[in-house]
Parts: C-alpha cells; structure tokens; sequence
C-alpha cells in the first residue's frame, strides 16, 4: 500500500547513489548478495537476542536491496539479476520470522508458523500474477522499474520492513503482532486472488494436443 509513495521519495536518492557506485564498477548482483548476507546477519541477531543490534544489519539490508535497482538502472538490467533480487528478498522475508522463532520457541513457534504461512501464500499470490502478467505483457512502474510485475496491495514491501522494525523494538509482543500481521497477509493475497480474476476472466490454456487441433 505504501510502496508507490515511498519510491517518490526515495528513489532520486539511491539512483543518484546507485549511479555513483556503478561508474567505480560495483556490480548490482554483488549488492544483492551483501544485501541478504546482511538481512541473514540480522536474523543471526535475532536469534541470540540482540534486537536492537539487529536493527543496523537489517535497515542496512533493505538500503541495499533499494541499491542493487539502481545500480542496474545505471548500467544494464539482466533477468538473473531481477531473479536473483526477488529470491535474496523472499529469503530475508522467511529468515526474520524465524529467527524470532529459534530465539523462543515455546513462546514464538505458533504464531511465527502462522506467519510464515501467510508469508508463503502471499509470496504465492504475488509471483503467480507477475507470471501471468508477463504473459499479458503488463507492464507498470508505480513501484518503480522492476523485473516482475509488481501488484499492490494491503500489505507490500514497506508495510513489511516497518513491521521487521517494530518487531526488533517489541520482541516480547513478537506473537500478537505476527498474529495480526499475519492475518493482514492472509487478507492481501485473497485480494490479490479476486483482483486475477478480474484481469484474467477468460483466459485459456491449451493443452499441446488442443494446439496441435488448432494446426
């Protein structure tokens, strides 16, 4: 829901930045990479209990995954890059509930399971209508210049990252908050769901003997 407003502020910067650190030959496959190596540190602090610590690595990590775009931009976007963007992405998503799971299990393991449960359907809903929309040859920038078709929704990347955060500040309200924001992810890929069906009524897939028929 806030990601197309929070691209309008943010994307002049990292683009000039992002256009600064392509002309000394930093590559946006290798900010991507330091990108997850510091969200996984994030979630290694979570895990022994350092919150607050945690905070660093992570905002750090989503600058970064704000940086490899716009490095791309700079020079040439490649479809491993947007590939290997989106899987650095959904491995951060997963590795920041988990953490907060292995950190107390008894207290944190039902919600963080319903959690990442709503994490796995919605990541679901998400990549099965950018496959389609690519199929349609969709295209839109109202969250910037992407590899995917980006959907918008009750709950996208920003929502997600504040969420992280009030989480680092909150631990002990870890199970309520994932609960409720669990349910919000569970709401946002239904939606998504009705909105494909609006966008693709009737659309038909042939089996290779239907279109072989059709010859």
């Amino acid at each position: 829901m806030l990601d197309a407003k929070a691209r309008v502020i943010i994307d002049p910067v990292l683009n000039t930045l992002g256009r600064k650190l392509a002309m000394i030959g930093i590559t946006a496959n290798a900010v991507t990479i330091i990108g997850l190596f510091l969200g996984l540190l994030a979630a290694a602090f979570i895990t022994v209990g350092w919150f607050a610590l945690a905070l660093v690595p992570l905002l750090l990590s989503r600058i970064a995954d704000g940086l490899d775009g716009a490095i791309a931009r700079a020079t040439q976007k490649t479809d491993f890059g947007g590939y290997l963007d989106i899987a650095a992405d959904f491995l951060f998503y997963g590795a920041i509930p988990m953490a907060f799971v292995w950190f107390d299990p008894a207290q944190n393991g039902a919600a963080g399971a319903y959690l990442l449960t709503s994490f796995y359907f919605n990541g679901t809903s998400f990549l099965g209508f950018a496959i389609l929309a690519e199929k349609k040859k969709m295209v839109t920038k109202a969250r910037g210049t992407k590899s995917l078709y980006f959907t918008g929704g009750l709950l996208e990347g920003t929502e997600t990252i504040v969420f992280f955060v009030i989480l680092c500040l909150f631990p002990t309200n870890f199970a309520i908050l994932a609960w409720v924001f669990g349910t919000l992810c569970f709401i946002t890929a239904c939606s998504r769901i009705f909105l494909a069906r609006k966008v693709f009524p009737n659309d038909v897939t042939m089996t290779q003997n239907q279109s072989e028929d059709l010859k």
